[in-house]
């Protein structure tokens, strides 16, 4: 992956800067993220009265879908924020959801708790999957030879995969998630992930530089896979948390007060991976800091100001730096990487993910004509 010489610049509303490729800026110092972030808020703005409609009427095909059946929904749990706010509301909206959860073999202690604390307060059925360890193990060490920037590309994969097989296996038809446009509306760089579903990529990567060994049991969805799940079975993703007026600091507050949810010091901080991914892979080898894009989407949200984020920014991503050597020795230890190694991989330059085999182009073909069908 060749780097361009782009003169620095940081958006004069929020706190994207260059390290987003394909970022620009108007005649004010204001960049595109924000821009287009604020048309999208603007187009989905909480109306009371008309998302309460539309709430009601969603509820009301959810459970029609499962009137007979012991769920009428899917929610997929990872123990965060958004995915414990929308169970708990799903719940009090009267839905019968069937709470999935992957374990990839990175959950934090907290991860487990709250999301024994969620089921338990809230009476919800719990399906966890747990993932086969050594072979997740050798995908991700691949992906780490890869030098690809997305290696969470494997646990969001699997976990959509999951996700799809079990409303399959169940004729489940909705998906309820906790994206949202309040706290996560803000499109991701394009140099900062990859495509989730993306299991061509994978392959590739893992045939290039696995173990030799064929994938037996990591969940995965394939372009065909994904037309079936989608037209044939007709299975939607629904975000409800879109008509409700959600608030990170309230919403936190709820999950403590009502079913003794914890939280975490930072967003996706549920797995020691992920932590340790954000905090210091992506910032130290990709120069990626996440924080840029989470602070940025709650400043247009009006949910925090830019002053404050900018001081927070200031920070260290591990604000604990004691936790960052225990992690560190954590995850070289699970992975059997030596500190020799990982010095390598840190300096060694970066790669794109279009380097190796990938079907990005057929999903955007797809998902054009999908738009056109409506």
């Amino acid at each position: 992956m060749s780097k361009r010489l782009v003169e620095y610049r940081m958006c004069s509303r929020c706190i994207m800067d260059t390290t987003a490729q394909d970022i620009s800026f108007d005649e004010n110092g204001v960049c595109s993220y924000c821009t287009n972030f604020l048309n999208l808020l603007n187009r989905v703005h909480f109306n009371e009265t008309l998302h309460r409609e539309l709430l009601e009427r969603t509820v009301k095909k959810i459970k029609k879908s499962g009137k007979n059946e012991n769920y009428d929904c899917i929610v997929g749990v990872s123990g965060g924020l958004d995915s414990s706010f929308v169970l708990y509301n799903a719940r009090k909206l009267g839905l019968r959801p069937l709470a999935v959860h992957l374990d990839n073999g990175w959950n934090s202690e907290l991860a487990v708790s709250n999301i024994e604390k969620l089921v338990k307060s809230l009476n919800v059925d719990l399906y966890t999957h747990v993932i086969n360890w050594e072979e997740f193990k050798d995908l991700q060490i691949a992906f780490f030879k890869a030098h690809v920037v997305d290696i969470e590309l494997l646990t969001d994969h699997a976990i959509t995969a999951i996700l799809y097989k079990i409303a399959h296996e169940r004729q489940i038809r909705y998906l309820v998630s906790g994206t949202n446009v309040a706290s996560e509306g803000m499109r991701i760089p394009p140099n900062w992930a990859h495509l989730k579903i993306d299991f061509k990529n994978i392959k590739a990567i893992y045939k290039r530089f696995g173990n030799g060994k064929r994938l037996e049991t990591f969940p995965t969805i394939g372009l065909v896979k994904y037309v079936k799940y989608t037209l044939l079975d007709k299975i939607k993703w629904l975000s409800i948390l879109d008509f409700m007026p959600y608030k990170k600091d309230e919403a936190i507050q709820i999950l403590i007060k009502e079913t003794g949810w914890r939280p975490y010091e930072k967003k996706h901080y549920e797995s020691i991976f992920t932590r340790f991914y954000q905090g210091y892979i992506l910032p130290k080898k990709f120069n990626i800091d996440k924080r840029k894009l989470h602070y940025s989407t709650l400043i247009c949200s009006g949910q925090m100001s830019r002053e404050k984020a900018l001081e927070l920014l200031k920070m260290s991503t591990y604000d604990n730096q004691l936790l960052l050597k225990e992690d560190e020795e954590y995850v070289l230890k699970k992975l059997g990487f030596s500190p020799k190694e990982f010095e390598e991989y840190l300096n060694s330059p970066p790669v794109s993910h279009d380097y190796y085999p990938s079907s990005e182009w057929s999903y955007n073909k797809l998902a054009i004509l999908y738009n056109k069908l409506g």
